[in-house]
């Protein structure tokens, strides 16, 4: 019997050893880019400002703080877990992201994998930027390294633990994050609104705010888009899909492609708090086509 314990005792300390070793490894995901597609192909630069706007780069990663610069990072974003603070992705190359390559680049921003292997939080958005295209992705990286190196050291966040403990977001990862391919592709459906669900739910990143979270801070795919009373900066985030969407249901496609632009509702109300960030930085610079083909998808939802 006693030789029986110390084996089960031996037995479960391998396990754990194992389970240790396996959330401690570094995190990189194999990128393997078309021949030919760099973050320097021709247009990419060009691509890469709208696509900036397109995924809300600019408003993440700004600390409107007197003398910050755009994209240097800063912003505290606060959550139920703690306080982090938006990195600084200017292509400096000591405090930015200057000595980034472009497959590390697809790693962060779509599997969430820092320069150095480590998991990243996903207050940081790779969710949803699984979604997007390679192309679109190395746009937006062809696009920070164009701009001034602003060398600007951020202050680290101040997260409790366990979720300080980064290796635990493998766990998490593993549990709450869908590969790109498992998204149902919704064949069949008009051109609009398949461009209007990749923007919706790829650069946009709608379903980060417009969903609720679990316990973990996870959304359940099932109620995505079904409104969040604890969004960000303690905003309740009406919904856009399913039965609470009551209200968003009564708007036009008109209507929503109006609100993307200038912040007005059908009820002569307009944009506040997030949401009001989220159009003068983010949607109103987009084309009248994506506008209008969001709108399209949104409306499907709400009907």
């Amino acid at each position: 019997m006693r030789a029986a314990l110390l084996a089960l005792a031996a037995g479960g300390l391998l396990c754990a050893l194992v389970v240790v070793l396996w959330l401690v490894q570094p995190a990189r995901t194999a990128v393997h880019l078309p021949i030919g597609l760099s973050s320097s192909s021709e247009g990419m630069l060009e691509r890469g400002a709208y696509m900036v706007r397109a995924a809300g780069c600019v408003s993440c990663h700004t600390d409107v703080s007197p003398g910050r610069e755009p994209f240097a990072g800063g912003r505290a974003l606060e959550t139920p877990f703690g306080t982090f603070r938006a990195p600084n992705i200017t292509p400096d190359i000591e405090t930015g992201i200057g000595g980034w390559s472009d497959e590390d680049f697809v790693r962060a921003v779509m599997f969430g994998e820092g320069v150095r292997g480590e998991h990243l939080y996903p207050v940081f958005p790779y969710t949803s930027y699984v979604r997007m295209t390679l192309p679109d992705v190395l746009a937006i990286k062809a696009y920070l390294f164009s701009l001034k190196p602003v060398r600007a050291p951020v202050q680290p966040g101040a997260v409790s633990f366990p979720y300080s403990w980064r290796p635990f977001l493998r766990v998490w990862k593993f549990l709450h994050v869908r590969d790109a391919d498992a998204v149902d592709p919704g064949l069949g459906r008009e051109a609009a609104w398949e461009r209007g669900r990749y923007l919706v739910e790829g650069p946009g990143h709608c379903g980060e705010c417009h969903s609720p979270r679990g316990f973990l801070g996870a959304v359940d795919p099932g109620l995505a888009l079904q409104g969040n009373r604890e969004g960000p900066e303690g905003w309740a985030v009406p919904a856009l899909a399913g039965a609470r969407a009551r209200g968003f249901a009564q708007w036009s496609a008109d209507d929503i492609e109006t609100y993307l632009e200038t912040g007005e509702k059908p009820d002569f109300d307009s944009a506040q708090g997030p949401m009001k960030e989220v159009i003068q930085e983010n949607t109103r610079f987009l084309t009248a086509e994506d506008r209008r083909a969001m709108a399209v998808f949104l409306k499907s939802l709400a009907e």
